[in-house]
């Protein structure tokens, strides 16, 4: 796949998520089977800011054709893909999430991969 094409799903499922994660936090978690206190919607707004973030990043990078932000743009979100696939993952294996979940981590996974693959392709154009 094409990184340009990468970066648009990427920034696309940022937003789709960010935005419903960032109004109605509660609500949204709870398709996953997590209830939320004040301090859990405090948290998930917080993240749906890194979300959003992340959706400014993909987006603007995605039509760079390689200087040295795209490579930093392809880490960071490499590093960040993987991270929360790991925790995502643990929390499915420890049953914190409900089956749902489980397409939070196909998600992060696949992400994670596909930067993985284009970190290393464009280590190889250097």
């Amino acid at each position: 796949m094409k990184l340009k094409y990468l970066m648009t799903i990427n920034a696309v499922v940022c937003l789709v998520i960010g935005i419903p994660m960032l109004l109605v936090p509660a609500q949204l978690m709870s398709l996953y089977g997590l209830n939320l206190n004040p301090g859990g919607i405090m948290m998930t707004r917080l993240y749906a800011g890194a979300l959003l973030g992340n959706f400014l990043v993909a987006w603007f990078s995605r039509k760079d054709t390689g200087s040295i932000s795209l490579y930093a743009a392809i880490l960071y979100l490499f590093i960040y893909n993987g991270i929360n696939f790991l925790v995502t993952l643990w929390a499915m294996l420890e049953g914190i999430m409900e089956i749902l979940g489980l397409t939070v981590v196909i998600i992060f996974f696949l992400f994670t991969i596909s930067f993985g693959y284009s970190l290393i392709a464009k280590l190889k154009l250097t």
